[in-house]
């Protein structure tokens, strides 16, 4: 299959079809961001679609979270539809497919509660693939049964005793093939009138038309179910292209139980990642764009995306205990937050401050914004570069830091006082102050990092902090000196 645009009346159709279980996962991120990247660069339509068939599991809450997720995103949609708005619609299907002699009553009480492997792992694995005694059933004998009140799941009656080979050619991994006669006579209705998974999914791909299906490769065993229902509907079975799955280190599947909040996307939007950076990283597991390059802008990726550049291989995110972000995300991310314009990043910045209970006006925060743009990876970050800059007491510090190197307390001191008296009148401009403590330094026959350090760590409360010229000019005269007092005062304890 070529990814080149196709023609305006065949446009393809994608979907994204999260199951309102729990937060939005990672791995769920990053197909819905395949799904809108392959859509915007062959012109095509993105459908999101709620697959809320499973009652017992589906919560408000996992379907709040889905979306503020996809919103931090930022990319958006065209078409949104709910699955639980269309269950007379699966229903009928159901009973199309059973009117047809393609599905049975199952009444056995151990099968009454269907099963519904959406998850990949099919039955058939095990021993069971289909009941005889049921599937032989005269139509009679379950037409009195189900008339009478007895539970029953509907199940689709696969071809048995036919060598039929069910095939797909899929996008990312090619040939698939598997003997109609090692798939299981799988559910299409539970119980209680419920469709399952693959009932619910192929009909509803099948009626909003959708064209393609990029989805996690744990479905790619079910594909051989999806083509039996289409063919039972008599719609054409889409184009599928499965995508390697996300592995911790260990290479185990991410998973909340094992592997904690990183698999979150909120994680990542609270910990101060830029959505455009996560959305770059996510695309570089997994795919790769034809020049190697791995800083992409939304619109470079777009231009550039591809199913035929999807790897087959699993892909890692790399994470500890004591740092549960992969790396290359915080460089993405510091690279993303350096290519922001001053005020953009500022606008971002803000809101940490305001959680971390900190009073950063805008004005001043746009002035501080460029002088800790180098230093942070991560929103967040801003906070503890450039805390001192909107506090009226500096948090306590060592004295002792105020020492320069190969020297002691007493020149800290001579450093200080001077500086103390040179700041007092000049114009607090950048310049100006590069100027006047550069010569203050030699008039003390000192280097310049030992007569700064003293003034830095006074002003700054630490040893490592923003340019310092830059730093005292936002932070003005007064608070300047008003620093200077408190480290002179500090000093007396290393008399």
């Amino acid at each position: 299959m070529s990814d080149s645009a196709p023609s305006a009346a065949n446009k393809p159709r994608v979907r994204f079809a999260p199951s309102p279980t729990g937060y939005l996962h990672v791995g769920g991120a990053r197909t819905f961001i395949f799904n809108w990247l392959y859509a915007r660069h062959t012109g095509g339509t993105l459908v999101l679609r709620l697959d809320d068939t499973d009652v017992e599991r589906n919560t408000e809450a996992s379907v709040q979270s889905i979306f503020e997720g996809l919103r931090w995103l930022g990319l958006g949609w065209d078409e949104e539809y709910k699955q639980s708005e269309r269950l007379a619609l699966h229903r009928q299907a159901a009973q199309d497919l059973f009117a047809k002699g393609l599905a049975y009553r199952d009444f056995t009480p151990a099968h009454a509660e269907a099963d519904d492997t959406s998850s990949g792992q099919s039955s058939a694995q095990g021993a069971w693939l289909f009941n005889p005694g049921m599937r032989e059933l005269s139509r009679e004998e379950s037409d009195r049964r189900a008339a009478a009140g007895e539970p029953f799941a509907l199940r689709y009656r696969v071809p048995r005793g036919q060598s039929r080979t069910l095939r797909f050619t899929d996008s990312v991994y090619g040939e698939q093939s598997k003997q109609a006669d090692e798939v299981e006579d799988f559910a299409l209705l539970r119980s209680d009138g419920m469709p399952t998974y693959h009932l619910a999914s192929c009909f509803d791909d099948a009626d909003l038309r959708i064209s393609h299906i990029i989805r996690g490769q744990d479905h790619l065993t079910n594909t051989f179910k999806h083509l039996l229902i289409f063919e039972g509907l008599g719609a054409p079975p889409p184009q599928f292209a499965h995508l390697p799955l996300l592995v911790a280190p260990d290479g185990a599947k991410l998973s909340k139980r094992k592997h904690g909040p990183v698999v979150s996307v909120t994680t990542y939007r609270d910990a101060g990642f830029l959505a455009g950076a996560f959305v770059n990283f996510l695309c570089l597991l997994g795919w790769s764009p034809k020049n190697d390059r791995e800083f992409l802008t939304l619109d470079e990726l777009t231009a550039a995306f591809t199913l035929e550049a999807v790897n087959r291989a699993n892909a890692v995110i790399n994470f500890t205990e004591d740092d549960p972000f992969d790396p290359k995300a915080l460089w993405l991310n510091a690279e993303h937050l350096r290519a922001l314009p001053v005020e953009q990043l500022s606008a971002c910045i803000q809101p940490f401050f305001e959680q971390a209970g900190l009073d950063a006006p805008p004005e001043k925060l746009l002035a501080v914004t460029p002088l800790i743009r180098e230093r942070i990876k991560l929103l967040r970050d801003a906070v503890s570069a450039a805390d001192f800059f909107f506090v009226k007491e500096l948090a306590p510090y060592d004295p002792k830091e105020l020492v320069p190197q190969k020297g002691d307390a007493a020149l800290a001191r001579r450093v200080l006082e001077h500086a103390q008296q040179v700041l007092a009148t000049i114009p607090f401009d950048t310049d100006s102050l590069d100027e006047t403590l550069r010569a203050a330094a030699a008039q003390l026959g000192l280097k310049a990092g030992q007569a700064f350090q003293p003034i830095r760590v006074a002003v700054c409360g630490r040893k490592n902090a923003p340019p310092l010229f830059e730093t005292m000019a936002v932070l003005g005269r007064d608070v300047c000196l008003a620093r200077i007092r408190q480290a002179l005062e500090s000093l007396q304890s290393l008399a």
